[in-house]
């Protein structure tokens, strides 16, 4: 199982890095809202600074969509969907490596370049790493309920659209309790702790409720 795992993994990471993948498109469409919405606002660094968290989570969820519905529908297109689904290997693997995957190329990279693109809305050092830190924990919810949404898609062409409209609405507890936990690292009632916390425990429910869910959706569309 773990070699089974370890091969689709890598094949996903490959493909990824052959393709040019959508890791380097949605770094690209982060930095696009993140140099626009400053040039909306004005000058004020003072307002910049103060909801520069909220643009990159913001930005970090608009840029997951990236590429998000050719998850499976690539597979699904070329027969490779039906190999796996028909493997020993159980469907919900196969949907964790996936995932784990997808994650690797998109939603770790946005975390990882989170704090050179915070000097672009003035962040502090310390706005900067602890909007980091919730990314890093906040991207896997991201990428878990995005895949149940592709799941849905995975057979129908130009599904982004829909896809969107059914992921975007259970992405929003992810976005509001990574928002309170890069503000709470500057200050405020609530320790920086409890809202991290809450953020890393809905990454792992997204993680097994995400996994069971998606792996259910493409047995039903078969």
């Amino acid at each position: 199982m773990i070699r089974a795992f370890s091969a689709l993994l890598a094949r996903d990471l490959k493909l990824a890095a052959r393709v040019g993948g959508s890791g380097a498109l949605s770094l690209v469409f982060f930095l696009m809202i993140v140099v626009l919405v400053p040039f909306a606002l004005g000058p004020d660094l003072n307002l910049l600074s103060r909801i520069g968290p909220a643009i990159l989570w913001l930005s970090a969820v608009l840029a997951t969509l990236i590429g998000l519905d050719r998850l499976f529908q690539s597979d699904e297109e070329d027969g490779s969907l039906d190999l796996m689904t028909g493997a020993a290997v159980p469907l919900e693997m196969v949907v964790l490596a996936k995932v784990l995957a997808s994650w690797l190329t998109t939603g770790l990279p946005l975390a990882l370049a989170s704090p050179l693109f915070g000097l672009l809305v003035a962040l502090s050092p310390t706005a900067m790493g602890a909007t980091a830190l919730t990314l890093a924990l906040g991207t896997p919810a991201l990428a878990f309920i995005g895949a149940v949404g592709a799941a849905l898609t995975a057979t129908i062409r130009r599904g982004g659209l829909i896809l969107a409209i059914v992921v975007l609405p259970l992405m929003i507890p992810t976005l509001i309790f990574g928002v309170s936990a890069a503000e709470a690292a500057l200050g405020g009632t609530v320790p920086f702790t409890t809202p991290l916390a809450v953020l890393a425990a809905l990454s792992l429910i997204a993680g097994v409720v995400g996994t069971l869910a998606a792996a259910a959706a493409l047995r039903w569309s078969e």
